[in-house]
């Protein structure tokens, strides 16, 4: 990979994690509605479920911002609370989350930085506590083995959108497998991350989420 494009892959992550961030951020901290919430679709019901039904996935991902630049790595992931994208060789950047908070450590410039699990960007699918269902909606997709759920808090809209994409696949857990989400921030700046090769229900070292803090010489 040249300079450029791991200068470019940077902001790119920063501003998934961002524009991820605030929705979790907000299904954790704003008090609750003074209405009781209307009944769920059966369908986000299912997808919600499917999604806290992984315990463990390891997964090839490939990332892609607005303006196409590309960086591809592996993720993994083990419930509650724990997830790692390892970039490709050449992009200097580690986002792990080892259950209490999100880190994303950038070694180039010895920069880290740490949000909150409660409100780290993937707090919907790592967080079983938080109720995603109240702020999630169906997207229309056209095809009976696809599922969109678009969540967002909508008296927040500055926070973004975050859309995750289901397929249907009976070898999945809850019978529906995460192919993909949308980042949509406030400023239009769109960021996806797409998902092949899903492993479920692996062995996961424990120092798989760990990380070396560049800023000093000792292992965090």
């Amino acid at each position: 990979m040249n300079r450029f494009l791991k200068r470019s892959a940077r902001p790119s992550c920063l501003a998934a994690l961002i524009a991820l961030a605030a929705p979790a951020a907000s299904l954790q901290a704003a008090p609750p509605l003074p209405a009781p919430a209307p009944q769920a679709n059966p369908q986000i019901e299912q997808a919600v479920a499917a999604l806290r039904a992984i315990s463990s996935l390891q997964a090839d991902f490939i990332q892609t911002d607005r303006n196409g630049q590309r960086v591809s790595g592996v993720i993994t992931l083990q419930r509650p609370g724990k997830i790692r994208f390892q970039y490709q060789k050449g992009v200097p950047l580690l986002i792990v989350s080892d259950g209490s908070a999100l880190t994303m450590i950038d070694y180039e410039v010895r920069q880290v930085q740490r949000w909150p699990i409660r409100n780290s960007p993937l707090g919907a699918l790592l967080d079983p506590n938080k109720d995603v269902a109240r702020y999630a909606a169906l997207n229309r997709t056209g095809h009976p083995d696809v599922v969109s759920l678009e969540v967002r808090d909508p008296r927040h809209p500055e926070y973004g959108t975050i859309t995750m994409i289901m397929l249907r696949k009976a070898g999945a857990p809850g019978g529906l497998e995460l192919d993909s989400w949308v980042a949509l921030d406030s400023q239009n700046k769109r960021t996806t991350v797409r998902l092949s090769n899903q492993r479920y229900g692996i062995v996961i070292p424990a120092n798989m989420f760990r990380w070396n803090d560049p800023r000093t010489a000792n292992r965090k």
